[in-house]
C-alpha cells in the first residue's frame, strides 16, 4: 500500500514556474515508477510524465516536453514536477501515481497501468 499527497499547485502567471510536489509514504517508494497526470474541466485525465524505478529513466507527454521536469529523491519518499513557462492550457488538477508493475513507456503513459493515486493539487494559469 502506498499513500500519495500532493502538493504545490497555486495560481500563477502565464510564463512563471510552479514546482509540484508529491509525497509518498508506505511501501518502498524506491521500487515504484512514478508518474504525473492532470485533469481540467470537462476534459479527460491525461498522462503528463513518468519516471522509471529502475532507472530514473523519464518520459513526457509532447505537451509538455522541454517545459517540465520529473524527478525523485529516494531519500525523502517525494516525487516533483518541476513546471516552467506554464500556459493557461496547463491549468488543471494534477496527479501523481505509483505503480509497481509495468516497465515500458507505452504502459506508463496510461492512467489504467497505475495502482495508487493521490488526491490532486490545482494549478491554475492566467493569462
Amino acid at each position: 500500500q502506498v499513500q500519495l499527497v500532493e502538493s504545490g499547485g497555486g495560481l500563477v502567471q502565464a510564463g512563471g514556474s510552479l514546482r509540484l510536489s508529491c509525497a509518498a509514504s508506505g511501501r518502498t517508494f524506491s521500487s515504484y515508477n512514478m508518474g504525473w497526470f492532470r485533469q481540467a474541466p470537462g476534459k479527460e485525465r491525461e498522462f503528463v510524465a513518468t519516471i522509471r524505478w529502475v532507472d530514473s529513466s523519464t518520459y513526457y507527454a509532447d505537451s509538455v516536453k522541454g517545459r517540465f521536469t520529473i524527478s525523485r529523491d529516494n531519500a525523502k519518499n517525494t516525487l516533483y514536477l518541476q513546471m516552467n513557462s506554464l500556459k493557461p492550457e496547463d491549468t488543471a488538477l494534477y496527479y501523481c501515481a505509483a505503480d509497481g508493475v509495468y516497465y515500458s513507456y507505452a504502459r506508463l503513459s496510461q492512467e489504467s497501468s497505475y495502482t495508487y493515486w493521490g488526491q490532486g493539487t490545482q494549478v491554475t494559469v492566467s493569462s
